[in-house]
């Protein structure tokens, strides 16, 4: 299980365990909060492709579908 602060979640790196369309290294990329500082939404853009895809941040939680940093 990754822990993760969403107020530093911005232009923060990600691997994904298992690539999908040869695209494995992401950014984020947005984020948007409400005024309690609750994440509402959020975006992922991939290195390679530049496909952006918006994302639950709770999924990056999950340490066998993400890996924080480029590894």
């Amino acid at each position: 299980m990754n822990r993760i602060n969403p107020a530093k979640l911005h232009n923060s790196k990600w691997t994904a365990v298992k690539p999908l369309n040869r695209e494995k290294h992401f950014l984020v990329t947005e984020m948007d909060f409400d005024e309690e500082g609750v994440v509402l939404s959020c975006v992922i853009e991939a290195v390679l492709t530049r496909k952006e895809y918006p994302i639950d941040w709770t999924e990056l939680k999950n340490s066998e579908q993400w890996i924080q940093g480029w590894k």
